[in-house]
């Protein structure tokens, strides 16, 4: 996680089937904030290790963006500066 974030890429839209929504929020990466906390982690990840499918989602970012999932644990969303969706207010995944 990063600072209380973790972002999970999830092209076939399975990872909320395998994860405790009871303590945790989840969305997708709409606020500019993050996505370019993601981004950045993402062109870091090519940079250190030559990833090819990170430099795959770095070229077609318009459209695998889309493919991250933005995941919260729930005690921390009052603890982060900047809000998880664009409605100031994340609502719980159940």
């Amino acid at each position: 996680m990063t600072g209380g974030m973790a972002y999970l890429y999830d092209p076939e839209g399975k990872a909320e089937t395998v994860m405790n929504m009871e303590s945790l929020v989840t969305c997708p990466v709409t606020v500019a904030y993050w996505e370019a906390q993601l981004k950045g982690l993402i062109a870091r990840h090519l940079d250190e290790t030559g990833s090819r499918k990170a430099a795959d989602i770095l070229q077609n970012w318009d459209a695998e963006k889309a493919n991250f999932l933005q995941v919260c644990p729930k005690e921390m969303l009052d603890k982060l500066e900047h809000p998880v969706m664009q409605e100031q207010a994340a609502v719980p995944a159940e």
